[in-house]
């Protein structure tokens, strides 16, 4: 199951792409938000708290939360739930403070 529409991003093309997440490579559709994509290669946990390191997934899923940041080809604070990803993007989650 995936998402072929969004009310942020649009319409979502039908284009197979490849990305890395911790390390493993995993299969997404171009145009999908990070967030679809780990979820529909059934990956929850997105990032650790800064305080007590407790796994964080998706929250609200329209970008207002901060719950889904992860780091992106090396940068951090991405929210997951608003950003496309991308043919060979390396995705790494969040662990720590806010930088």
């Amino acid at each position: 199951m995936r998402i072929t529409e969004h009310p942020v991003l649009g319409k979502l093309e039908k284009k197979p792409v490849t990305f890395s997440f911790n390390g493993k490579k995993y299969e997404a559709q171009a145009g999908e938000s990070i967030a679809a994509a780990l979820l529909a290669n059934d990956i929850r946990i997105l990032r650790y708290t800064e305080k007590h390191g407790t796994p964080r997934g998706i929250y609200c899923g329209i970008g207002h939360c901060y719950e889904c940041r992860v780091m992106v080809n090396g940068e951090r604070n991405f929210r997951a739930c608003i950003t496309p990803v991308k043919q060979d993007m390396q995705i790494l989650s969040q662990h720590g403070e806010i930088l």
